[in-house]
Order: C-alpha cells, then structure tokens, then sequence
C-alpha cells in the first residue's frame, strides 16, 4: 500500500509516554503522536532518524504521526494501523495462498462474544476467521512477538481455538513490519503466556501465518513468508 500522505524525516529525541514522541524537524524540536502502544525501544533510540506521517487534521494537537524508525539502515514501520490495511490488501490480491477461494472479506466481525479483524467467507457457505498482529521486535534477523506482555494477544489466540473446534476455518497472521528476517518466534522471555497460548492453538489446528514486509519511506506491502520457530 502506499502512504497518500506527506513523510519527512525527523530525529528522534525522546518518548516520555507510550502516546506522544519529540523530534527535531529542520532544527525545531516538536510533539508528535506514537501510533503504537508497544515499547519499540530498538527502534526508538535518541539521534536515529525516524519518519513522520503529515496529518492535517486541526482537531489534533499534533500535527505528524511517528510511523517508521530506521534500525541499522533498516526501515521498521511501528504504525500499530497499518497491518489490517496491508493484510486487507494482500487478501484482495490473493497472495495469501491458503486463503485464496475466499472472496468475501470483511473487517473487524464478530463471532461470539469476540471480535476479530476478519472474517472470510466463499459462495459455498465457508467461514474464516483471521486476527492479523503487527511485529516490529527483530535482533539479528530475527524476529519475536510480543515486545511487551499482551493479555489481549493471548485472548485471541484462545478465542481462535474456540472457533476451529465448532469446524469454522480459524488463523492468526503476524506481520513483521519490516524486510529481510530469517525466522519468526514467540518471544517468551518477554510473555510466556502468550507463547504457550500460541504453541497451544497451532496443535489445535489453529493456522499460523508469518509474513515479512517490503518497507519503504511511504509504502508498505506483504511480500513473503517467513520461517516458524515454535
């Protein structure tokens, strides 16, 4: 997908709070909003150069959003909206591959008492339910979800579970918001609750997807899979 919006390049400063971000823009220290709740503290480190997203909306008290950071050349998208929307895409051209006979995509439905970001379904009466999971954590090629403890992560893959045992097709897809990862884990030093949630739905039949992104200045896209290490 490509950003429509105005992106410039910024350094970053500080993140007093898990919502606003400084930056020095042309030699102008500014506030601008952090759309990601996670810590991205590789990302995030004071003097590296981030990208900032123009919002022109004048009920904001902000006037950019803090979209990408650069980690050793590398571009990480951290814009906690972006998944859906490049998942969303990446369905609609059918480069999910075992996803493919479902034409009919819906966003954020529900099943239940849960909510999930898609719901999937064909012209022969079958049903897919989807959460998708943005990914910026990497150290050496690697990469891990989560970047801090996620309850709510870990409610989802348990309410997958309760999907695919009424026989409704059921999946996760974690999406590395960046290029060039050698392999995908749960990173359970940080929540090993989720992790065994995670190992726990996949022998429930529960579908694990991986996938790496092609990341530039003012786009992002799904491009390949990635390997899973459980």
């Amino acid at each position: 997908m490509i950003i429509s919006k105005r992106v410039v390049i910024a350094e970053f400063v500080k993140r007093p709070n898990r919502f606003v971000a400084y930056v020095n823009l042309n030699g102008k220290e500014i506030i601008v909003h952090v759309p990601n709740t996670g810590r991205c503290k590789e990302i995030l480190v004071p003097g590296s150069k981030v990208l900032l997203r123009e919002e022109l909306n004048p009920s904001r008290k902000t006037l950019y959003d803090l979209i990408a950071g650069y980690k050793d050349n590398k571009i990480i998208n951290i814009d906690s909206q972006i998944p859906n929307k490049v998942v969303d895409e990446a369905l609609k051209d059918q480069k999910i591959q075992k996803l493919v006979k479902y034409n009919i995509i819906q966003r954020e439905k529900t099943f239940g008492n849960s909510r999930f970001d898609f719901k999937l379904s064909n012209n022969m009466g079958e049903e897919y339910y989807l959460e998708v999971k943005g990914v910026t954590f990497e150290v050496n090629g690697k990469s891990m979800f989560p970047d801090a403890p996620t309850q709510r992560g870990k409610k989802h893959l348990l309410e997958l579970i309760e999907v695919k045992k009424i026989g409704i097709g059921a999946g996760v897809l974690f999406l590395i918001q960046m290029s060039n990862i050698e392999n995908f884990s749960p990173y359970d030093d940080m929540d090993g609750a989720f992790g065994e949630a995670l190992r726990f739905a996949y022998e429930s039949g529960v579908d694990i997807f991986v996938y790496e992104c092609d990341v530039g200045e003012n786009y992002i896209t799904l491009s390949k899979s990635v390997e899973i290490i459980l």
